[in-house]
Order: structure tokens, then sequence, then C-alpha cells
């Protein structure tokens, strides 16, 4: 499994995403019709209708935006392992957005720096920077891809390190923290249910505590093909 070094120069990172209009029937005209071109494969292939697909919005970056983004950082102290965890959540999706490339610029800019997320390289990575440039703000250095070479991108992905070259193989980060036997506790909600949360009950202390656990997951997976222990409960902070 690839080698790390350095396990304090890894920010772990999940994205929680809702549609920007709850509703299909809160589309104006041109988006209804630009949603039923950007759909048709699904609606002819499970014989569904636009406004029936619509339910899955919150995966389309150009139909959806950003509700929450958690951070986890492995830090040493003490002589213990400890996972430091940090949320950006608001109705105000530029505003979350700002909040997150500031922290970035001003702490995490430097080469030396990775990212690593579950399908961060088929999701979280490109739905946070079409979402950052939608909302007319600056790529940080670490989700600016553009020019580069494979190997200057610090961009790292557990399920992807899963795959060991096989490229029809996805496996969920439920399915790999069972089998790696990573504690995970039972959550209150799940992804289908995060936009109802957001618009309905607009909890986004529920939201964020859903989104970090993602992120406690993600970091236990990946000590784990590293061959290292997982950090106790006890030694998880979220400020």
């Amino acid at each position: 499994m690839l080698p790390i070094q350095d396990l304090s120069k890894i920010i772990f990172i999940d994205i929680e995403t809702v549609p920007v209009v709850y509703n299909y029937q809160e589309l104006d005209d041109r988006g209804q019709e630009l949603w039923g071109k950007k759909t048709r494969f699904l609606q002819d292939r499970e014989e569904k209708t636009a406004e029936e697909i619509y339910e899955r919005a919150g995966i389309y970056s150009e139909f959806a935006k950003v509700a929450c983004i958690s951070i986890g950082l492995i830090i040493q102290k003490g002589g213990e392992q400890q996972i430091r965890l940090k949320s950006f959540a608001h109705e105000d999706e530029k505003q979350l957005l700002q909040e997150f490339i500031d922290l970035i610029n001003s702490k995490f800019n430097s080469f030396e720096y990775l990212l690593c997320a579950h399908n961060g390289k088929e999701f979280d990575y490109p739905f946070l920077a079409r979402r950052i440039l939608i909302n007319g703000l600056k790529l940080p250095n670490i989700l600016n891809t553009a020019g580069k070479k494979p190997w200057e991108v610090k961009h790292l992905d557990t399920m992807e390190l899963w795959k060991f070259g096989d490229y029809k193989h996805y496996t969920s980060l439920e399915l790999l923290t069972y089998v790696f036997n990573i504690p995970t506790p039972k959550d209150d909600i799940d992804g289908s249910q995060v936009a109802q949360v957001f618009y309905e009950e607009k909890d986004l202390d529920r939201i964020i505590i859903y989104c970090e656990k993602d992120v406690i997951a993600t970091i236990q997976l990946f000590l784990k093909y590293q061959g290292l222990p997982l950090i106790d409960s006890d030694f998880i902070i979220s400020t």
C-alpha cells in the first residue's frame, strides 16, 4: 500500500451536498429543460420522468450545492495520535466555501500537503472545484489541477487505493469499514436524507455529525491500509 512518511500532512475530507432548490418545481423553465437533458439517460433507463429523477439532483454540481465540508487531521500529541476535526456548514454556500478556502490557504497551502477522501477523485474534489468556480471564488492550489502532471496532483483516494488497478471495482466506505472491522457508530441519517434535514429541519449540526463520521471512517481505513492501529474514540476531537 502507498507509503506515507508523515500522516500529519494529509487533509482528510468529506462533503455533503444538497440540490440548489429542494423541489423540481422550484426550477425555472430553463432549469427544468436543462435538467431533463442532463438526466435523459437515467430517465430512459429507469422509465422515470425528469421530476421523478430530481431526487438525485444532489450529486450533480450544476444542480446542487455544498452544505457541509468536514476535514480531519492526524496529529501527534503527548505520545498519542489524535484526530482533529473541523467542519464548515452554512445555508449560504459561498460563505461556507470561502471559509474553507481561507483555512486551506492560511494553513495548508504548501506543496507537501495532500487531500484524501473516499471516492474523492470521482466526487468530492471535482464537485468542490466546480462549486467554487460557480460562486466566483478562486480555487486553492490543492484543488487546482489545471496543467498539472498526474504525479503533481496531490490527491489521494481510499477507494482508488483499494482497487489495485481494477477499474471496474467500486467499494463503498461502509463496506470497507465492515471488512476491516472498523467501529462506526450507527448513523442518525444517510446520504439520501441530507436534503430533507437541510431544507425541512434546517439542522446543520446533524449534517455536520454525519459528515464528520465519514471523515473519521476514512482516516481509520487509511490507517488500516498502512498496517497501523486505529485511533481510539477518546482521541477524536471536534473543534
